[in-house]
């Protein structure tokens, strides 16, 4: 019976040996093609230690009007770590097409379909939409879509303007209305800040600028749209405010800026509109309306500063 025990106990040890060595010898074979094929890689330039690195750089995009610094990364590694950490899940089909086009030699955005690059791209901000597009060549020509600008339009924006024909595209109406939209938050931290200097600068010097303040008296002429300012900086307490629902449509040479001021919440807000023109490569205020709105059918008695 010993011997039978033995002998048993033998045979399994033989078949735990043999099993360590098949995978001993497995382990190798996979380690050997393993650096063959980072040798290759190196070789033909294609592998991990060929990408170029970008060097650290101040970016510019002219028609953007944005300046950024990018740090040194890898050519297009930064944007699509920018994608890939603002995107919830990747689409299957996105999956499918660059499996399937891996060995083709061709890049990933170039074996995705249009719609698909225009959803990954719709995850990114402005600025970071102007770094991809001085990536490379086929980063600023996915970067450049008008689908793409005009999907982070409505985003940052409003839907009001899905039948519009931008002229010159959808990323120059971007630009355009994001220029008009921070002119049109500097009018409102001028009167948080009481500057009369900076509210002379904002407005434009002509005679047909006018200027209706919350308390329904209308000023008009340069001069005098500056003085009424002047009197509503000159009271002793001033009024803090939020600015909502601001809708902005762009022209060549003018714009227009509506949305709703609340002095506080228990109040009604203000119907406010202001009028910008483009001169001089820059944008003034030519025209600002103040209106109280009816709550409940009566007039709310607070005024707003302008």
């Amino acid at each position: 019976m010993e011997i039978i025990t033995s002998r048993i106990l033998s045979s399994d040890f033989s078949s735990q040996l043999l099993i360590a060595a098949i995978f001993t010898l497995l382990s190798l074979f996979l380690a050997v093609l393993a650096v063959r094929s980072r040798k290759s890689l190196k070789s033909d330039g294609t592998g991990a230690d060929a990408v170029s690195i970008s060097k650290a750089c101040s970016c510019s995009c002219s028609s953007c009007n944005v300046t950024v610094d990018c740090p040194p990364v890898a050519e297009g590694a930064g944007v699509m770590m920018e994608v890939e950490r603002n995107a919830p899940v990747a689409s299957a089909s996105a999956v499918v097409v660059v499996e399937r086009g891996s060995g083709s030699g061709a890049s990933m955005m170039e074996q995705l379909v249009p719609e698909i690059t225009t959803h990954a791209l719709s995850y990114l901000d402005y600025p970071s939409l102007c770094r991809l597009s001085m990536t490379n060549s086929l980063m600023r020509k996915a970067a450049n879509d008008d689908n793409a600008w005009k999907a982070l339009y409505h985003k940052d924006f409003t839907l009001e303007q899905d039948s519009v024909m931008p002229v010159n595209g959808w990323k120059a109406y971007y630009a355009a209305t994001r220029a008009v939209v921070n002119v049109n938050t500097e009018f409102f931290n001028i009167i948080r800040e009481r500057s009369l200097p900076d509210m002379s600068r904002l407005w434009f010097n002509a005679d047909y600028v006018k200027c209706t303040h919350a308390s329904g008296e209308l000023f008009s002429g340069y001069n005098s749209v500056i003085q009424s300012w002047q009197l509503a900086f000159s009271w002793e307490q001033g009024v803090d405010f939020q600015v909502q629902d601001v809708k902005a449509r762009v022209l060549t040479d003018m714009a227009w800026v509506t949305m709703k001021t609340y002095v506080d919440i228990d109040s009604g807000p203000f119907n406010v509109t202001n009028v910008f023109e483009f001169h001089n490569g820059r944008w003034y205020m030519v025209h600002h309306h103040s209106s109280v709105m009816l709550v409940d059918g009566e007039v709310d008695q607070q005024v707003m500063l302008g």
